[in-house]
């Protein structure tokens, strides 16, 4: 079961599973807790996993004014001292991958160590229209279900539509009751559009594990590894035939390589 609670002058939504370690999972553009249910039920056993729905997204309001990064990492490090987590792996996926690099940043004390999947320094010029193209779908598709099936040709592997994967992640989206507004979803977007850790990263002491996706088309391998190269000590590895999302693609699979990675590091 969740509940809100009090970070800043923000209610957020918060949930938590399982018994061990703690671990908090970020999640990507728009995406809730619901995102990260696989790591919910496959890890719970071995360790304590908190997350929460990002600010404009779920159950947690959008404040008015500009939407950072910043403050989304701050969110992060103000769900943990709500309650009561000294310190926690912290594992981020695409966006949450880049508000898991700014709470290691800002909030040091609060991070054992990080797995940053699907994840980059700075967006380059792809990137940055791969962005501009989700903004204008989202504007302009004709209903959210042509929406999502469009956005989730980058997303997903060509298996995970063939095999009616991303059908049943459409109707679960669908059927979702906390919408998130497009005007929500364009300021996340310009958020990370906007940010860039690139001179940053080699200050990260925690830790680091960074995950790519072989078949990802949008944050290639090698945006992924420059993160990797930036942070000292970081490991990277790559899931082949893997796309944006193997956490929810191949759970047993990335569920099994992060634990080992969080016991080896604990």
């Amino acid at each position: 079961m969740g509940k809100h609670v009090r970070a800043g002058d923000l209610d957020i939504w918060a949930e938590q599973a399982g018994d061990g370690p703690d671990v908090l999972l970020i999640g990507g553009l728009g995406d809730t807790v619901e995102s990260w249910q696989f790591q919910l039920d496959g890890l719970a056993g071995s360790f304590r996993l908190t997350t929460f729905d990002n600010r404009g997204a779920g159950r947690t309001a959008m404040p008015p004014g500009p939407v950072t990064v910043e403050q989304m990492a701050d969110d992060g490090a103000g769900v943990l001292r709500a309650l009561g987590i000294s310190s926690a792996h912290v594992a981020g996926f695409s966006g949450g991958s880049i508000i898991a690099q700014e709470l290691a940043l800002r909030h040091p004390g609060l991070v054992h160590s990080l797995v940053l999947q699907s994840t980059w320094p700075v967006m380059d010029t792809y990137l940055r229209r791969w962005a501009d193209l989700v903004r204008w779908l989202a504007e302009n598709a004709p209903t959210e279900r042509d929406f999502l099936q469009m956005f989730f040709l980058d997303i997903y592997t060509n298996r995970a539509h063939d095999d009616g994967t991303v059908d049943r992640f459409i109707e679960d989206v669908l059927a979702f009751p906390h919408k998130q507004q497009t005007e929500e979803l364009v300021r996340f977007l310009d958020a990370f559009r906007a940010h860039d850790t690139t001179e940053r990263l080699p200050q990260i002491a925690a830790p680091t594990l960074v995950l790519a996706g072989g078949r990802d088309s949008t944050v290639r391998p090698d945006l992924c590894r420059s993160v990797a190269q930036l942070i000292p000590g970081a490991r990277f590895e790559l899931l082949e035939g893997e796309a944006h999302q193997p956490f929810q693609e191949v759970p047993d699979e990335w569920n099994a390589r992060v634990a080992a990675f969080w016991r080896e590091v604990e």
